[in-house]
């Protein structure tokens, strides 16, 4: 899994078979500036998406995280993806045909700048949902956001060229969040604010 979440249990990220190192780094506060400035090229070129948000860890104020920025698109459908798929991809962005999860589709940076992924889902899915309001759920609770960064540093740790084992050790720390993200949701209320762009 990227610094998203979440993702159902026993389901890979397609770019977790790449090898490279797992570094956690501080929360850097230019990371929210950087997904603006990458929603003022997406936006133009998508007018039919319903959100484009910034999720991940990048996206919580405070919380380490590797330094990829995670943007979901909230689209009507995934099918047919002319709508979307095209402008990305005449963005730079490359289509990750291989990716496993079929909830959504997935792209990754043009070559040669920045980590990012982008996450195409349907508006209105349980993961396009999930998404939300872990994020929503980490902001509103900066000491769960701090359990979580030492979970993911003790993980990068252990398997500092292991994506997949990373991924799959983040697993039981965010179900578990997100069974108290419910609960937090139920009495708050809660539903997903505003696109961010």
């Amino acid at each position: 899994m990227t610094e998203e979440a979440p993702q159902a249990p026993g389901v890979r990220n397609a770019s977790a078979a790449a090898p490279r190192v797992i570094e956690i780094v501080p929360y850097d506060p230019a990371w929210p500036t950087e997904f603006t400035a990458l929603a003022a090229r997406l936006r133009p070129a998508l007018p039919d998406a319903l959100r484009i948000d910034h999720i991940g860890s990048t996206s919580v104020p405070g919380l380490a995280a590797k330094p990829v920025i995670d943007v979901q698109i909230s689209v009507p459908a995934l099918t047919p993806d002319d709508d979307f798929r095209t402008p990305l991809e005449a963005l730079g962005f490359r289509y990750r045909r291989d990716n496993p999860d079929r909830s959504k589709r997935y792209f990754r940076e043009p070559e040669d700048t920045r980590r990012i992924h982008i996450h195409v889902r349907r508006a209105g899915s349980l993961d396009e949902q999930l998404n939300l309001v872990f994020r929503d759920f980490l902001r509103a609770r900066p000491e769960t956001a701090r359990r979580y960064a030492e979970a993911k540093r003790e993980l990068a740790a252990r398997h500092r060229h292991d994506a997949e084992a990373y991924t799959e050790g983040k697993s039981p720390f965010i179900w578990a969040t997100l069974r108290e993200a419910a609960v937090w949701a139920q009495e708050t209320g809660w539903e997903p604010g505003p696109s961010d762009a």
